[in-house]
């Protein structure tokens, strides 16, 4: 009924899927990806060789692993761009129902790898990490929850959104996994406030939020040592958080040297939670700066493209995609630099993790497919026919 009022741009006749795709496509956002993928492959090559060799594999045992999981996750989210709105909204409530029941399995088979957090399910010998892939669903589902309610005689959506929302971000703090909790309840407030919510109301969740921290530093032994050390004046040189601030300081403006760092072999993670660490110390800041670009281009085109959307749902969940995947980078490279706590969140793209990496896929696609310009119109032009 739309396109019947205001018209639509044209749509070539038995045009293929695959050129229709890549017409559409935002194409600087996906050479952004593959830079990514590609820095954390190159990054991987010196992370993982410590690790490889304590666990008597060989050198590149990693990297080869990640290079076959990530490019099972760029597949994925190659597959997923192609998808139109709808068709991403009922694989993100799919989604997220299969990695909710997950989360709810992880208290009776879950494991903790020794890390103090039971956020892994082990079966034959494969880890996988619900959270990861319950991200993008948690998004699209409360973006429908939402655009449901903007329609005329609509569900109330964003109370269910609200509600789905309390319910996830309970269930990730008792793992505990406050890092996970707090992007997924940071997206929730981006897309709310997207919608149409009043300021107050965020200001109220934003309280409850900053209450529910403090009940956490005193009842969870695990949070409060984070806190007490991101709080702490001095940092000891033998936890991680020493030893990532020390490779920084070391790696200066142009690095150490391809190969010659040293944090790689102190940090048991290095190769995941802490790898911008080995990036400034052999890379330098030139690197730090690439990697950091890369994903302002990214949210920053996103964002943008999105402004020019009128579909809501489209609008809702794409804006909530794009801030998760910026700010879980800032969050990982802030940790680094210790300007947060220790979270335990990988860097999308460059950390190793299969979980990760191909969890990172389902989501980019989502907000590849969600950005690509369609033949409805956009809402600046509908706006222009409007008022004539």
């Amino acid at each position: 009924m739309t396109e019947m009022v205001f018209g639509a741009t044209s749509v070539r006749a038995g045009d293929p899927i695959l050129p229709r795709w890549w017409r559409t496509l935002d194409k600087w956002s996906l050479i952004c990806v593959l830079g990514l993928f590609a820095m954390g492959l190159l990054l991987g090559l010196a992370a993982s060789v410590p690790l490889a060799e304590k666990n008597n594999l060989p050198r590149f045992y990693y990297v080869q692993r990640q290079a076959v999981m990530g490019g099972f996750g760029l597949v994925v989210m190659l597959v997923i761009s192609m998808l139109s709105p709808r068709q991403v909204r009922r694989l993100g409530v799919l989604g997220f129902l299969g990695a909710f029941l997950a989360i709810l399995a992880l208290p009776m088979i879950g494991t903790d790898f020794g890390k103090g957090a039971v956020r892994w399910l082990s079966i034959a010998g494969v880890s996988v990490q619900p959270s990861e892939f319950l991200k993008p669903g948690f998004v699209a589902l409360c973006a429908w929850f939402m655009a449901s309610s903007q329609e005329v005689g609509g569900p109330p959506g964003k109370a269910y959104s609200f509600i789905a929302a309390v319910v996830v971000v309970v269930l990730l703090a008792l793992q505990p996994d406050f890092g996970q909790a707090s992007l997924l309840l940071f997206s929730w407030g981006v897309m709310y406030f997207v919608a149409g919510a009043p300021m107050i109301l965020l200001m109220v969740v934003a309280a409850i939020t900053i209450c529910g921290g403090v009940f956490a530093y005193g009842a969870s032994d695990h949070f409060a040592r984070r806190i007490d050390g991101f709080l702490s004046p001095e940092v000891d040189p033998r936890t991680q958080l020493g030893y990532a601030t020390n490779a920084i300081q070391e790696g200066g403006f142009f690095g150490v040297g391809v190969g010659e760092g040293t944090v790689k072999w102190s940090l048991p993670d290095a190769h995941t939670d802490f790898i911008i660490a080995v990036a400034a110390e052999e890379y330098g800041l030139i690197m730090v700066l690439a990697i950091i670009t890369l994903y302002c281009i990214i949210v920053t085109r996103s964002l943008l493209r999105l402004l020019k959307e009128r579909d809501p749902f489209a609008r809702i969940a794409g804006t909530g995609l794009a801030c998760a995947f910026g700010v879980q980078a800032l969050i990982n490279m802030g940790v680094a630099v210790r300007l947060l706590p220790a979270k335990g969140m990988t860097l999308p793209f460059v950390s190793y993790g299969g979980s990760s990496v191909i969890a990172s896929g389902i989501a980019m696609g989502m907000l590849l497919a969600l950005t690509r310009t369609r033949p409805q119109g956009e809402i600046a032009q509908i706006l222009r026919r409007a008022g004539r």
